[in-house]
């Protein structure tokens, strides 16, 4: 089953992320909350993001979903730590943290491949909440 990794510049918002994405997936899910530094304050931690990456992994890929920013350049180094094989596994998708995370977990939860669940994700920037 693909995992999910979702980083935040708060440890908060991505506990809430994951917390209301729980509630849709398959509880086997890993669904990994990477937010704030390892000190708890506001901001993006590379090595804790690697962390997260390693523990959602089941050989079926990860798929990160970030916030904005910085969050992507600690994503970005955080993928060059790891180890090659485990790095082409890894996809950072385009897309709003929180529907995109939501859709993304219940394609995951059903078995879809990382591909499959990765363009879910960031097709989810085109959906309409007002109409």
């Amino acid at each position: 089953m693909v995992g999910i990794v979702v980083v935040s510049h708060s440890n908060k918002i991505a506990e809430g992320i994951v917390d209301l994405c729980r509630q849709m997936a398959n509880k086997e899910l890993k669904l990994i909350a990477a937010g704030g530094t390892e000190d708890g304050r506001i901001g993006t931690d590379a090595t804790k993001i690697m962390d997260a990456i390693e523990e959602a992994d089941d050989k079926d890929g990860v798929l990160i979903l970030v916030d904005m920013g910085s969050a992507v350049m600690s994503t970005e180094l955080a993928l060059d730590l790891l180890d090659e094989e485990l790095k082409n596994r890894v996809r950072i998708a385009n897309a709003p943290i929180v529907e995109g995370c939501v859709v993304a977990s219940v394609q995951a939860s059903i078995g879809n491949s990382l591909d499959e669940v990765l363009a879910v994700a960031e097709k989810s920037k085109d959906m309409n909440k007002v109409n």
